[in-house]
């Protein structure tokens, strides 16, 4: 069975206790404006998948990227004190409720 959010929260803060990453003096400060950047370069990272194609040539490595893009958003979200599982069930109902233009 799949895990929920709330226990990949969990395993995500429990690897970045075991690497050190939240001690006071990590040389990995794990700020929300760190984090911030290190989500968008993760982000990017899956952008070259597909660069200069419509496919990824490597399935196994695209799924390593998007992994990454989900720990940091996880971990952004969990230091800021948003619950993200909420924040997705009130974005998906706000956007039931926009107008989406055709073009």
């Amino acid at each position: 069975m799949p895990l929920q959010l709330k226990e990949l929260e969990a395993l995500m803060h429990a690897f970045v206790e075991e690497k050190g990453w939240y001690d006071v003096d990590s040389p990995k400060e794990q700020s929300a404006r760190n984090l911030a950047i290190s989500l968008v370069l993760e982000a990017a990272e899956v952008l070259e998948h597909f660069q200069w194609q419509e496919e990824t040539k490597d399935r196994a490595a695209l799924a390593s990227e998007l992994a990454d893009v989900a720990l940091f958003l996880l971990q952004l979200a969990s230091i800021s004190g948003i619950d993200l599982e909420e924040a997705i069930v009130n974005k998906l109902q706000e956007n039931r409720g926009r107008e989406w233009p055709a073009a």
